[in-house]
This record gives C-alpha cells, sequence and structure tokens, in this order.
C-alpha cells in the first residue's frame, strides 16, 4: 500500500495534509466524516492518502483535539507506510530553491486557518460556538511540552459497592498558566508504555469546574473520571489505561496535561440564555463546570439552566450528593434512572417526554443554547424526543436544529 500519486510535475511542491499521532486519540471521527475515504488507520496511526485527499476540510471542524489539522508542503509526500510509522511529525521538509515556495510554509498556518474558519460556516453550523462564549485558548501544551500538574483532590463521587467508580480529581499547575473554559477539555497522558513498546494513547478528559478553578481564583481544575474494568470474554478484565491511572492517583503525585482543547462545546457568557443540559453518566463534567461558572455570576440574568441527567441509580450518579443542595432557581433538574427495583426503565428521552410544554417553550426561544454529552447511543434518543416535542407544538424540529446549530445554540458531544 503506497501514498498515491497527485498528478503534479516532476520537482513541482505538493501540499499534504497529515495527521499529528503525539496528539491524535484514534477516536475515529476523521475517518467517519471523509465523504471520499482519505483517512484510514491501523493498530498505530490515523493517516491520509495524498492521493484521494481533496481537501474538502469535512475532517477538520469535528476532530476534538486538532490532530488533524496539519499542513506541509513537500516536494515528495509522505507515504501511507511513512505515516503508519510515525510516533510524531517529521520536522517540515526543505523545498528546492527554485521551487519559489520556501517561504510558503511560513504561511501554512495562516492558510490552513483561513480554510477551517471557512469550513466552520458549513455543516449547518454545527461547530460554530455560542455568539456570547469568551474565546478559548487551545494547544498551549503538547505531548514533547506537557504542563506538569500536581494532585490535590482524589474523591469518589458514586457509592462505594456499585458497579460505577467514579473519581473527581483536582489537578493544581502552581505557577504555569493553564487557562481553561466551560466545555473545554484537556489531554492525559499516561505514564509508560503498551505491549508494542510505544508510549500510551492521550485520552481526553471534559473539565469539570469553572473558568476560574476548582475553589475561585485558584489555579487548578477538575476532572470526572470513570474508572473502566469491564470483563473480557476469555474471563480476563479489560482495565482502561487512562481511566485507572487517574482513579488511582494519590495526592503530592504529578500528571502530565497536553492542550486546553475544543473551541466550540462552550458556555455562553450571556446571564439571559436558558441552558438545556442533556447527559448520562460523566457526560455531566462540562456541565458540573456550567452550573458552578452560573452559580458563582448568577442573580444578573434572566436565564435558567435546565439539567436531565441519566444513570442506572442514584448511588451510581455522579455528584448526586451535591446536587441536592442546588437550589431549583439555579437548576431545574430532572435525575433520571433506569435500574430502579419494581420501577420500570426510563431514560433521559423519557423525562423530556414527560416535559414537552417547557422544552418546546425553551426551543421556541432565541436566548437558548442546547447540549447533549454522553455515551454514542444518546443523540438518537433525544433527537427522537425533540422531534416528537417539536411536532407536537407545531415546531419543524429539523429546521430549528439547524437554525440552533448556525448560531451556536445546539452542541452535541458524544463518546
Amino acid at each position: 500500500m503506497d501514498g498515491g500519486t497527485t498528478g503534479a510535475p516532476a520537482g513541482a511542491v505538493v501540499k499534504q495534509h497529515l495527521i499529528d499521532p503525539e496528539i491524535c486519540i484514534r477516536c475515529n471521527t476523521c475517518e467517519a466524516t471523509c465523504p471520499i475515504g482519505a483517512v484510514t488507520h491501523d493498530e498505530n496511526n490515523y493517516v491520509v492518502d495524498v492521493g484521494t485527499c481533496n481537501f474538502c476540510m469535512d475532517c477538520v471542524a469535528p476532530c476534538p483535539t486538532g490532530a488533524i489539522d496539519n499542513w506541509f508542503q513537500v516536494a515528495a509526500p509522505f507515504s501511507l507506510e511513512d505515516q503508519l510509522s510515525w510516533q510524531e511529525l517529521p520536522p517540515r521538509p526543505a523545498l528546492p530553491a527554485a521551487s519559489g515556495e520556501g517561504e510558503a510554509v511560513d504561511a501554512l498556518d495562516e492558510e490552513a486557518a483561513a480554510l477551517i474558519a471557512e469550513a466552520h460556516k458549513g455543516a449547518g453550523g454545527r461547530v460554530r460556538a455560542p455568539v456570547s462564549a469568551s474565546k478559548p485558548r487551545v494547544n498551549l501544551f503538547n505531548r514533547a511540552s506537557p504542563a506538569i500538574a500536581k494532585v490535590t483532590g482524589n474523591i469518589r463521587v458514586t457509592k462505594s459497592g456499585t458497579s460505577s467508580d467514579v473519581h473527581h480529581v483536582i489537578l493544581d499547575f502552581g505557577a504555569v498558566a493553564f487557562p481553561v473554559l466551560e466545555g473545554q477539555s484537556i489531554g492525559i497522558v499516561p505514564p509508560g508504555t503498551g505491549a508494542d513498546g510505544r508510549p500510551h494513547a492521550m485520552r481526553l478528559y471534559s473539565v469539570c469546574s469553572a473558568r476560574d478553578g476548582e475553589r475561585p481564583n485558584t489555579n487548578n481544575l477538575a476532572l470526572t473520571v470513570k474508572r473502566v474494568a469491564e470483563p473480557r470474554a476469555d474471563g480476563g478484565v479489560f482495565r482502561g489505561v487512562a481511566s485507572n491511572y487517574l482513579c488511582d492517583l494519590a495526592l503530592g503525585d504529578t500528571v502530565r496535561v497536553v492542550g486546553p482543547f475544543g473551541a466550540t462545546f462552550l458556555m455562553p457568557d450571556d446571564p439571559d440564555a436558558d441552558v438545556v443540559m442533556i447527559c448520562t453518566g460523566t457526560g455531566a463534567a462540562p456541565f458540573r463546570a456550567f452550573t458552578e461558572r452560573r452559580r458563582r455570576t448568577g442573580g444578573t440574568g434572566r436565564g435558567r439552566l435546565h439539567l436531565f441527567f441519566g444513570a442506572r441509580t442514584p448511588e451510581e450518579l455522579p455528584y448526586f450528593g451535591p446536587l441536592q443542595k442546588l437550589p431549583a432557581a439555579l437548576l431545574d433538574q430532572e435525575l433520571v434512572f433506569s435500574r430502579l427495583p419494581d420501577r420500570p426503565k426510563e431514560h433521559v428521552q423519557d423525562r423530556m417526554r414527560r416535559r414537552p410544554a417547557d422544552l418546546a417553550a425553551l426551543l421556541a426561544r432565541g436566548s437558548t443554547h442546547v447540549y447533549v454529552c454522553g455515551l454514542r447511543g444518546l443523540e438518537e434518543g433525544v433527537e427522537a424526543a425533540f422531534s416528537e416535542i417539536g411536532a407536537a407544538h407545531g415546531l419543524d424540529w429539523p429546521a430549528t436544529r439547524a437554525a440552533m446549530r448556525e448560531q451556536g445554540r445546539y452542541h452535541v458531544e458524544t463518546y
């Protein structure tokens, strides 16, 4: 298998789209969104076929880490075999003086930025950030030069004895500036290597604290992490490398942090905005950040927070205790459980159907923002519920959703 050809004359300079293996988290978003099959992968890397890629940019905006956003000017394109063997991007190649492209490489980032900005206008506006959101900082630290944070808290936030072992992990950055906004994520690099001898892949975790710290005016942030330990078909147990690493951290341990990442799943700063948050499990992490931000800045606007939060039982719902203490004036919450004894199963979309008039009124309001976060199957149920609610109240849901996306008011982040 080779990298293909571009049909360019011999000696011509070619623009090549490459994926950075250092920050790629192998989520498959790029391959799934590429309309022409230019992106492929093996057990190590995701790669782009230079002979197939037509620079349509469909894969760029959905990438959660920005790993997809690399553009090289090359005289000889890198083959797929080259890319599959990389652990990091190679240095940008020196171009022949006669090519006249010596300075074009320096301007390449500006070109890519312009293309990304144009791409954000498409796809129904699905990647547009809220108009009133503060400007996020992204990619300040990479795998080669991570920020070093100290663990100052590690607390289980689901009841002991349940199968859902979720931890609230607090990371302090000391004198290192690591600015984040509500809705952004960070990358965690577990120490050590895998069975193949390669460094462990980075994992993304949503920040669950407000922008000014877990406590106001502290240079720290918190994560909501579920320990992954699942039985295998062979009788053994699969243990997630990053989740177990984080859940087992002791106070005083240090962690390598990459990022921050994310420029669209952001909380609007508008105090008059109503925010509808729909989630399951650790998908609540960004919404805890939203709620804490609004709590600290509340009292100045008419907007309310509305939470639909699903779990198997109250004991397995992260932050169940603290949620009970939040005033209804701040958070209108619907906690939904699918495994209660002697009760029929109920999921978040079922509870949404029990609030049709309230949700229809919110959807019709031009200041309402909707966020969906959790397991990938969540989106389908939420879509069906919104469609039914819209049809019953004279709202064209597909048109409403498209308008909200275009205005940066509808966001989905599933995994």
